[in-house]
């Protein structure tokens, strides 16, 4: 399935962006735009770039709320707002103006927010399809799955950790999150060829999201299989539910497509026939939407930088607003923050065109609630430094 191509110059290291179009808010962030600093006005710029093949996040073609992380500081009484910005195909949209974000509050537009720019380290558990019933199947399995995870640690930053799993009839761990760039350089050269064996896949991907529950910090589970399952104990089913309610998104980079064309290439494809690809491919789209990941679909499996480019830089990157309500937070009453994209010279939704000028279906916004409570003693007790407080009598930190 091919994407959109949607375009926007915003700097090298990002392929597959937006269009955005008119105006003050159609501008490039460029190179020359810090980590945490948004773009200020300048000309604008565009260049066409070929966004990479992936099936869209069904959150975004549904058009659900995303959800924003929502803080409430009672002593100061702020409000920060934590989100990402993605089109209805799933693409990122990592530089905006300040001046493209409407903040509401209970429907009432917040005069004073402010917008930075946040990167954050990320936490990856990366699971490898590694065994099979069939030869052919085992052997590109060993020519395509260490090329295709190698290129991820490549992209890795240096506060970015990894663990790596692979499963065939079991799960096996084969490197933590404390192991080192040259352990893992090492293991992608050193991997045994795939042994016979059931292909558990629903078995693996329940207990790989299961071991990610423990983990703090941005995390996502990336999946480097064909989906195909021969015996597991957990049905798909069962599998679906577990994505749904695991708290990480998965990435799958589907290599059904080239595993098939690699085996009927070389082998009689009778008896693959009992493998459905299809049904297969149809179910790790399910699962990539259930948790709000997504799915890629590579033409090759040895050039996946674009892929991993974008990947990355939707899991690092989040947009962070801060307000103080222009009314009344004394009270404990639920409030709901809304943002919105929009140009500012008309008040109307950011309008998002394709490389042929289309308008684009994509009315970009979040939404999400909190609760709004007086600060308590031991709210201002923890704004007050520490040595003032020990100055002060007041309580202190044991």
């Amino acid at each position: 399935m091919r994407m959109i191509t949607l375009t926007k110059h915003i700097s090298g290291f990002f392929t597959g962006l937006l269009f955005l179009t008119g105006g003050v808010y159609g501008q490039s962030a460029g190179p020359g735009i810090k980590k945490n600093e948004l773009p200020t006005a300048r000309a604008a710029s565009y260049t066409r770039q070929e966004a990479p093949n992936r099936v869209a996040p069904a959150v975004l073609q549904q058009e659900k709320k995303q959800k924003p992380e929502i803080d409430f500081d009672a002593t100061s009484g702020i409000v920060t707002i934590k989100m990402q910005l993605q089109d209805l195909n799933g693409s990122l949209i990592p530089y905006v103006r300040r001046d493209n974000f409407a903040v509401y509050e209970n429907g009432v537009r917040q005069p004073n927010a402010t917008v930075e720019i946040e990167h954050a380290p990320v936490s990856l558990a990366v699971l490898l399809e590694w065994g099979g019933r069939y030869q052919a199947l085992n052997k590109a399995l060993a020519q395509q799955v260490p090329q295709a995870a190698h290129q991820l640690v490549d992209e890795l930053g240096p506060k970015d950790r990894i663990a790596i799993f692979r499963y065939g009839d079991r799960v096996d761990q084969v490197a933590d999150f404390s192991s080192g760039r040259e352990t893992l350089d090492g293991l992608f050269i050193g991997l045994n060829k795939p042994e016979f064996s059931e292909l558990n896949f629903y078995d693996a991907l329940i207990a790989t999201l299961d071991s990610m529950k423990k983990v703090n910090g941005r995390k996502a589970v990336i999946l480097i299989s064909s989906g195909v399952d021969t015996f597991s104990k957990a049905s798909y089913e069962q599998a679906l539910a577990a994505a749904r309610d695991s708290g990480t998104p998965i990435y799958v980079i589907n290599i059904g497509p080239g595993l098939r064309e690699s085996v009927e290439r070389t082998s009689n494809a009778g008896p693959y026939a009992r493998l459905d690809w299809n049904r297969a491919a149809k179910e790790l789209q399910e699962i990539a939407k259930a948790c709000g990941g997504r799915v890629y679909v590579p033409d090759s499996i040895f050039h996946l930088s674009g892929v991993y480019d974008d990947l990355m830089e939707n899991l690092r990157v989040r947009y962070v607003i801060t307000y103080k309500p222009a009314v009344d937070t004394n009270t404990a009453a639920e409030r709901v923050a809304r943002v919105e994209l929009i140009n500012p010279q008309t008040g109307e939704p950011l309008e998002v065109v394709d490389a042929n000028g289309k308008s684009v279906r994509s009315k970009v916004f979040v939404e999400g609630r909190y609760v709004a409570r007086t600060a308590s003693v031991a709210d201002v007790s923890k704004s007050i430094p520490k040595k003032l407080q020990e100055h002060a009598g007041g309580p202190t930190a044991h």
